[in-house]
């Protein structure tokens, strides 16, 4: 056997089980070790009762962080700005825990449980969802399942653009035109269909479009400076990383450190939460997301222009080289 039949063996032998343990530590990981780590909780009430509360939150260090406020109105307030996910307020009819199940249904289910852990026994806590989570998806769980497909469409629209050999301006009217129809079939689906989604419709749709965008423009980037490479490499990134460290299942704080920090630096963390913000907030919370949708998308565009304009340069003296020589006289 030759030499370089048996090295592609053997790297098909190793990086097969290599890439699998990458897998199963991307998504196993952090879904095996879900507990809130300065997880953004409310305490209102006198200031004697909510005093205890927060202790009450406090006695599991790391786990909470906890906001005072001075009544219900003002800490259902910072539940709608996404400042935190749920409050408990301390009333003389007895506590009663504000949650908003759309920011996230498994952080609305942990408050309860906290709750009543907290409270006197056979003492009811009444439950007030502040900002519900849409009939067509109670759980939360289409809309965590978005995140994979938004990712793909990214990764496929980059991988497109660079495999056809699309020029630097071509290649971002490419991904401009891939991202604003992804992200007009998908806002059709889930909200006008499926009513998973239940914002302003156009908003919506823009957040898709930006997100694929961003991640296409990543991937279509890293293949202009590196090469075909570069479409394996954005694509592990987005696809190996982004997904499994978006939180969008959960959130972000209930993910072990860094990896909920690394997702929301990520597109697909970055674009699930832009899509909470507008779709049932109001825009609430959104600045850092889409500065975030911004950097990469304005990175990966550059880069692909860049790598446009090197390849246009390199291209006379590559026809040259290539060109046939002539014959020797004599």
């Amino acid at each position: 056997m030759s030499a370089a039949p048996t090295r592609r063996l053997v790297a098909v032998i190793v990086l097969v089980p290599v890439v699998v343990a990458l897998a199963l530590w991307a998504f196993a990981w952090p879904a095996a070790r879900i507990a809130p780590r300065d997880l953004p909780v409310g305490v209102a009430g006198p200031a004697a009762a909510a005093a205890q509360v927060q202790q009450g939150f406090e006695q599991r260090e790391g786990a909470f962080d906890v906001h005072r406020y001075q009544d219900r109105a003002a800490a259902r307030t910072a539940i709608e700005d996404r400042v935190v996910y749920g409050a408990l307020v301390v009333t003389p009819k007895g506590p009663e825990l504000l949650t908003a199940s759309a920011a996230s249904p498994v952080v609305a289910q942990l408050l309860r449980e906290a709750a009543t852990a907290q409270a006197p026994p056979g003492t009811p806590v009444r439950v007030t969802d502040v900002v519900a989570a849409p009939a067509g998806d109670p759980r939360g769980s289409a809309i965590g399942a978005s995140v994979l497909p938004m990712a793909l469409a990214g990764v496929a629209a980059g991988a497109l653009v660079s495999l056809l050999g699309l020029g630097g301006t071509r290649s971002v009217v490419a991904l401009l035109g891939a991202g604003t129809l992804v992200g007009v079939t998908v806002t059709a689906i889930a909200d006008s269909w499926l009513g998973i989604v239940t914002g302003g419709w156009w908003a919506e749709a823009g957040v898709v479009g930006l997100t694929v965008l961003a991640i296409g423009a990543t991937v279509a980037g890293c293949a202009a400076l590196v090469g075909r490479a570069g479409i394996g490499l954005g694509s592990l990134l987005m696809v190996l990383i982004g997904n499994p460290f978006s939180g969008v299942t959960s959130a972000p704080q209930l993910l072990p450190e860094p990896a909920g920090a690394i997702g929301q630096w990520l597109p697909p963390g970055a674009g699930g939460s832009l899509l909470r913000s507008v779709a049932f907030f109001d825009g609430s919370a959104a600045s850092m997301p889409l500065l975030v949708l911004g950097l990469w998308t304005a990175l990966g565009l550059t880069a692909v222009l860049v790598g446009g304009r090197r390849r246009a340069a390199d291209a006379p003296a590559e026809a040259a080289a290539d060109a046939p020589r002539p014959a020797p006289v004599g």
